[in-house]
C-alpha cells in the first residue's frame, strides 16, 4: 500500500481503537515501575539480587528513556531515607515535611536532594560507572526522555504525546508521591519496625510490589517484599521469571520463622537467634497478644467522670507499645503514656516487659551467653508475671527455631 501522510499525521505508524491507547499506556508505564523496583530499589540500593548484564542494560536503557533517572543519583538519596528514616535529614518522610509537601512535590524533593554532592558521595557507592553510564545515561539524562517523545509520535500520532505525558507523570505520581507519602503515612503494619512505614494495600500489583512498604523496611535486603499468605508481590513474580532464565540470581530474603513443638522449658541459642532475626514480628507479636489485656486495664482505669484524652484508647497504647524507644514519641504522647503507666501495675509491666525485649536485639556488644541469659530471665519473669496473655507469650516464644 502507498505511503498515506494524513493517515500517518493523524494516527502514526500504528492507528488503534482508544482502548489501544489506553492498554500501550499501561503496559509502557508497567514496564517503568518494573525496572524501578527491581533494577533501581532492589537490585542497585539493596543488592537483594544480581542480575545478567542484558537484563541490566534493558533496565537501565527503558529508565533512561521514561524517567531520565540516574542510578547513582536514585540509590543514594534512597539508601539516605532509609538511613535517616523518620528524620529531618530524610529526604522525603511525611512525618516531619507533612504528607501533602511529600506527596505533591515528591519529586521537588527528589531533585533538591539529588544536587546535594555529599549525598551522592556518601551513599551512591557501588553504582554502575561504565562508558555508557557516564557519557550517555547520565550526562545525557534528559536526551532519552525527548527520545522517547519522538517514539510515541512517530508510532501513534498526536495521541502519543498523551501516552508521554502518561508515562513522564507515573513515577513521580507513584513513587514519589503514593510510596514515599501514603507509604508512611497511612496503610497497615504487619512489623513495627522503627520507622512509620506502612502496607497501603496486599497487592503489590499497580506499583511493582512497592505498595507493600511496611515490609520492605523490616527487612530491607530481602528480594521479596510479601510477606502474608494474602499478599502478593508482582515484582517477585517478575524476578523469578528471570531466575528462570538464568538472568537473575537472588542474593537475599527475609528470615522464615520457624515454630518447633511446644514443650521446651529453657530458651537456647537457637530461640536466640530466631527472636534477633525476627525482632519485628516478635514486637508486632506483643503488641498483638497483649491488646486484650491492656483493654482490659484501660477499661478499669477509664471510671466515670475522667477527663476525656487522660486515659489512651487500645489503638494508641497498642501503637505505644510497638515502638522501641518512647523518646521517638511527641511530647504529649510521652506524657500521657506516663501518667498511664503510673496508675497501673499491670500496664507498667506490660510496657518495661516490652523495653527489656527491645535492649535483647539492641546490646550488639554483649556476648551471646550474656543475651540468652537475659532472655532467659525475661521468658522467666513473664511466666510469674500474673499476667496471663504475657506468660502465653512467652510460651510462644520459646517455639521460635
Amino acid at each position: 500500500m502507498p505511503f498515506d501522510l494524513l493517515s500517518f499525521a493523524a494516527h502514526g505508524l500504528l492507528p488503534l481503537p482508544w482502548w489501544g491507547y489506553v492498554v500501550v499506556a499501561l503496559a509502557v508505564t508497567h514496564v517503568t515501575i518494573a525496572c524501578v523496583t527491581i533494577f533501581l530499589h532492589r537490585a542497585q540500593a539493596h543488592r537483594a539480587l544480581d542480575l545478567a548484564p542484558v537484563a541490566s542494560h534493558f533496565f537501565r536503557f527503558w529508565l533512561w528513556l521514561t524517567t531520565g533517572t540516574v542510578t547513582r543519583e536514585w540509590v543514594a538519596i534512597h539508601r539516605k531515607h532509609h538511613a535517616k528514616v523518620e528524620t529531618p535529614d530524610d529526604p522525603h518522610s511525611p512525618q516531619t515535611r507533612g504528607i501533602r509537601t511529600v506527596f505533591w512535590q515528591g519529586a521537588e524533593l527528589y531533585r533538591a536532594e539529588a544536587k546535594n554532592r555529599e549525598t551522592l558521595a556518601k551513599y551512591g557507592q557501588g553504582t554502575p560507572d561504565d562508558w555508557l553510564e557516564r557519557n550517555v545515561y547520565t550526562r545525557c539524562s534528559w536526551h532519552g526522555i525527548w527520545l522517547m517523545l519522538a517514539i510515541d509520535l512517530v508510532l501513534f500520532g498526536p495521541i502519543g504525546l498523551t501516552i508521554w505525558a502518561v508515562q513522564m507523570a507515573w513515577i513521580p505520581v507513584t513513587a514519589a508521591g503514593i510510596i514515599n507519602g501514603i507509604g508512611h503515612y497511612w496503610g497497615y503494619r504487619n512489623f513495627a519496625s522503627a520507622d512509620a512505614s506502612t502496607n497501603i494495600v496486599p497487592w503489590g500489583i499497580v506499583i511493582g510490589g512497592e505498595e507493600l512498604h511496611n515490609n520492605h523496611h523490616a527487612y530491607g535486603s530481602s528480594a521479596k517484599l510479601s510477606s502474608r499468605w494474602y499478599e502478593f508481590d508482582i515484582g517477585w513474580m517478575y524476578i523469578r521469571l528471570l531466575q528462570t532464565c538464568r538472568l537473575a540470581r537472588v542474593r537475599k530474603l527475609a528470615p522464615k520463622l520457624k515454630l518447633a513443638p511446644a514443650g521446651k522449658a529453657v530458651p537456647d541459642v537457637a530461640m536466640l537467634q530466631a527472636v534477633i532475626n525476627n525482632r519485628y514480628t516478635v514486637a508486632s507479636t506483643y503488641a498483638r497478644a497483649l491488646k486484650a489485656a491492656c483493654a482490659a486495664e484501660l477499661a478499669r482505669l477509664r471510671a466515670p467522670g475522667t477527663p476525656r484524652g487522660e486515659v489512651p484508647s487500645v489503638g494508641r497504647l497498642k501503637r505505644w507499645l510497638a515502638v522501641d524507644d518512647a523518646n521517638a514519641l511527641p511530647e504529649t504522647e510521652r506524657a500521657t503514656l506516663a501518667k498511664t503507666l503510673e496508675n497501673s501495675n499491670a500496664l507498667r509491666t506490660i510496657y518495661a516487659m516490652r523495653q527489656d525485649l527491645t535492649a535483647l536485639w539492641e546490646r550488639s556488644t554483649e556476648s551471646r551467653e550474656q543475651l540468652l541469659a537475659r532472655l532467659q530471665d525475661w521468658c522467666q519473669r513473664a511466666e510469674t508475671s500474673g499476667i496471663a496473655p504475657l506468660a502465653q507469650f512467652s510460651l510462644r516464644l520459646k517455639r521460635y527455631a
